[in-house]
């Protein structure tokens, strides 16, 4: 990335975050790292700050805190807005989390950009669940109306629009990415994580959330980096949305099957927990998702890799994980 002189990466320490940072700073940028830890790991990160000491630094702070926001957003170019909780089951993400710590975190990031007033860029790191339960697929960045059915959609979706406002009105170019299921070094989520947790407790047995028919794209971090690094420098308008993932889509039997196949085990009894209303994995689950990604394939981009792929990489650097 070129034009910059200081890159602010808020949820730094986290899966795509930290990832982001590394390539960043391999680039040539200078980071600043900004992260509570509430959900990022200083592991992620560790090996950056050490390595490359003379262009990163790390500010240690709350995103709902306007005085660390304004302390980490001073004198800085272009802003990753990447800090949110990341889990959208209800269970382990209620209303009032998904409130506080995505909507109103947005809040108050724009309103430091607002009172700072030198922020040329802000890229958000948006999600597919803004599309709900679509019925075109792959789904464009124009499909609505948006209606998501998970509190966490709903959040990104407030956070989006939020974000939209300022940028006009505060005059700051916006480029906002509604990723798919991104997977690989540095995720401690998701649905392979989940199977090989359960695995290596029990090598028998395999219980699966829903149906199993459960359909969706998953990309690689390396693909999802280049595609953020891509609508960054080729986008061209003041309010810019693209969807970021692959071009094919992997059922959640499938990833069971790859899962057990890289972990060297057979006759592996599936059982399904029939999930919510039409095997969704649990109530607010969306059931399909594919997005058109051919916005940003215009601009040059492409993945290199398709679901199946993504997910067996992602499995055999999982299992490399001690225990």
């Amino acid at each position: 990335m070129q034009g910059y002189s200081r890159i602010l990466v808020i949820g730094g320490a986290g899966f795509i975050g930290s990832s982001l940072c590394e390539k960043l700073v391999n680039l040539g940028n200078h980071v600043v790292i900004f992260d509570n830890f509430s959900s990022g790991n200083y592991e992620n990160v560790e090996e950056i700050l050490e390595k490359y000491a003379d262009k990163t630094c790390l500010l240690q702070g709350d995103c709902k805190k306007l005085k660390d926001v304004k302390k980490a957003v001073s004198d800085t170019d272009i802003i990753f807005h990447f800090a949110a909780n990341p889990e959208v089951r209800l269970e382990l993400n209620d209303p009032k989390n998904c409130f506080e710590q995505n909507i109103y975190a947005t809040h108050i990031l724009l309103e430091a950009l607002r009172q700072v007033g030198n922020i040329k860029r802000v890229v958000f790191a948006s999600t597919s669940t803004v599309y709900g339960d679509a019925d075109v697929f792959p789904t464009n960045e124009n499909y609505g109306p948006l209606k998501p059915i998970s509190v966490y959609g709903a959040s990104k979706l407030a956070s989006e629009a939020l974000i939209c406002a300022y940028a006009y009105l505060y005059d700051f170019n916006v480029t906002i990415l509604r990723f798919a299921n991104i997977i690989g070094p540095k995720s401690r989520h998701g649905v392979i994580f989940d199977f090989i947790k359960k695995l290596r407790k029990n090598k028998n047995e395999l219980e699966i959330l829903g149906d199993g028919t459960q359909c969706k794209s998953y990309l690689y971090i390396d693909d999802c980096l280049n595609a953020i690094l891509t609508a960054c420098e080729k986008g061209s308008s003041h309010v810019e949305i693209f969807n970021v993932g692959s071009e094919d889509w992997v059922s959640v039997l499938r990833i069971a099957e790859i899962v057990t196949e890289e972990m060297g085990l057979k006759n592996v009894k599936f059982r399904f927990t029939g999930g919510a209303e039409k095997g969704r994995g649990w109530k607010g689950d969306v059931k399909k998702m594919l997005l058109d990604i051919s916005k940003l394939k215009a601009l040059g981009w492409k993945p290199k890799y398709k679901s199946e792929d993504a997910v067996r990489l992602a499995t055999r650097h999982f299992l490399e994980i001690k225990r």
